[in-house]
């Protein structure tokens, strides 16, 4: 029983450490991965607190270092999907009637763990698994992870104490109650952090949760499961299972007791689990919460007035940074003719100074794609480009021998509608499209009118009129919207992320209100002093 109102501790974002030579968190994660490498790691699914395993067995190699094996996981079924509701449903009634604070304190230790004794080993998964950068590693899998639990903590209480005002003789106030059923939550392959959060923010807020991460991101989510099971996460409350996609995606949408679904992945997959909701929710105990962030087409949009440097830099960050592989990675970049040579000189020297390789190697900016179906696609989007007689300013070439390496490819286009202009190719390939200085207006409606998607996008310029144009104009073109700086990097608590149109329902993770999704709220009016006469006094003779 609570017996007092509790102040959580202030969240601070994890600082990112440097990882510079001679650093001890260098030394730490170089061992790790010595470690890691040497080992093959046996990941069951989780159940109720139970390891299960099944008879098939699939290998997790390094996306940059296919003859090594790291390991294997075991795939489960549809009853395994089930056996998961059940124990979740099991966990459930004793989850919810756990005190908040008391939750509270599992998910900021998880996060201590994180941030502390974990750090090295979570970001050699992820740069194993994943094919990360340690840079990359650790702001994603060490930081961002440590941040979302812990703002989310804050934003728990925070809402938990937005309460109504109340009139005399009456006390009025709010429950947020967890949702009557499990929550499904599917998490993607590139960030660990999103793998983390998508689980874990229903579960704070009291609710039990079906996790299936995606299979290239199993090594580093067994991680996951140790730190919350080391931080006191009762059993049941996450369960994870290893399944097809539309294995689990059946199972949920036809159960009654199904509550909501935290998506990120891609919009066509979405758009499938969508419409199973739609087509089964005459059988759903209550309409199911649909939370999802999905693809992005994400743009650069440069003003004559912009400095040359600053936009080469946020190109060549903001667009391979982790092989392009964000949902907020530039994509297309309208650049005014006057700017173009300068800005393509100062990006291809960029490139040119890539070292590309395996993330063990420190030196090495540019790491593999996450395996052959993902290079498979960008390399036809580049093979299709050439065909196309489009010119090839920087990259181009690719191979697969070892690893998925793709060269970060910049492609320019005098067809502003061209297919890589449009679709989402979520690799590293840039595509310039290089306009009139006197068309900075016309292109702004062209840029709104090209691609289907709203995720994120950026505005350089100097010009103050040129930024208020750009951010009227494309008002509803970005969820996420940069000012001289690149549209990749968003910070918990300091850049709630999502977009709409194709992107998502821009729900916000890494603020409050995401978590306001996960709660259903009561009102409870308390009258002192009751009326015991119908009558009122208008009904009086004068």
């Amino acid at each position: 029983m609570s017996r007092g109102m509790f102040n959580v501790p202030v969240p601070v974002n994890e600082p990112v450490l440097s990882y510079a030579p001679g650093s001890p968190e260098r030394a730490k994660v170089k061992a790790m991965l010595n470690t890691m490498r040497s080992e093959i790691k046996d990941i069951p699914m989780y159940i109720g607190g139970k390891e299960v395993k099944t008879d098939e067995k699939i290998e997790i190699r390094p996306p940059h270092d296919l003859n090594h094996l790291l390991g294997y996981y075991y795939m489960g079924k549809k009853e395994h999907v089930e056996q998961a509701i059940e124990a979740a449903l099991a966990a459930r009634k004793k989850w919810q009637a756990m005190p908040w604070h008391v939750r509270a304190s599992i998910f900021l230790k998880a996060a201590d763990l994180v941030s502390g004794s974990y750090r090295a080993k979570i970001n050699a998964a992820t740069m194993l698994g994943q094919s990360k950068n340690v840079y990359q590693a650790e702001i994603d899998a060490a930081c961002e992870t440590a941040d979302f639990l812990r703002f989310n903590v804050q934003y728990m209480s925070q809402i938990y104490q937005d309460q109504p005002i109340s009139s005399r003789g009456v006390w009025n106030r709010v429950e947020q109650r967890p949702l009557e059923g499990f929550v499904y939550a599917l998490t993607p392959f590139n960030f660990t952090s999103i793998a983390a959060n998508l689980p874990t923010a229903p579960a704070m807020m009291g609710n039990v949760v079906v996790w299936k991460p995606s299979g290239t991101q199993v090594y580093s989510a067994a991680i996951i499961m140790d730190i919350l099971k080391e931080a006191g996460l009762p059993d049941g409350v996450i369960n994870m299972v290893n399944v097809s996609g539309p294995v689990g995606g059946k199972v949920m949408a036809e159960h009654p007791d199904f509550v909501g679904v935290h998506f990120t992945g891609s919009t066509q997959v979405f758009k499938k689990v969508w419409k199973a909701i739609g087509d089964n929710v005459m059988i759903h105990n209550t309409y199911p919460k649909i939370v999802g962030e999905t693809g992005g087409k994400d743009f650069v949009m440069v003003h004559k007035s912009a400095r040359p440097d600053q936009v080469a830099t946020a190109l060549s960050r903001g667009a391979f940074e982790y092989q392009g592989q964000k949902c907020s990675a530039a994509s297309r970049a309208y650049i005014p003719k006057s700017l173009w040579p300068e800005i393509k000189k100062l990006v291809t020297a960029d490139l040119k100074s890539f070292k590309m390789g395996p993330p063990e190697d420190f030196r090495n900016f540019i790491n593999a794609v996450i395996d052959e179906n993902s290079f498979d696609k960008i390399t036809g989007y580049i093979d299709q480009a050439k065909k196309d007689g489009l010119e090839i300013v920087a990259g181009g070439n690719y191979d697969k021998s070892v690893g998925y390496f793709i060269e970060p490819t910049i492609l320019l286009t005098s067809d502003p509608k061209y297919i890589t202009m449009e679709e989402e190719i979520f690799g590293p390939v840039l595509t310039v499209y290089v306009y009139d200085d006197n068309k900075f207006e016309e292109t702004l409606h062209l840029l709104d009118r090209t691609s289907p998607y709203a995720l994120t996008g950026a505005i350089f310029a100097l010009d103050r009129d040129a930024i208020e144009l750009a951010s009227e104009i494309l008002l509803n073109a970005a969820g996420n919207f940069y000012i001289n700086d690149k549209p990749t990097g968003a910070v918990v608590g300091q850049q709630p992320f999502g977009g709409a149109r194709a992107s998502g329902t821009n729900d916000k993770s890494g603020s409050y209100l995401n978590l306001l999704r996960w709660v259903s709220t009561r009102t409870i009016k308390e009258n002192f002093d009751p009326p015991t006469d119908y009558r009122y006094p208008f009904m009086d003779e004068a």
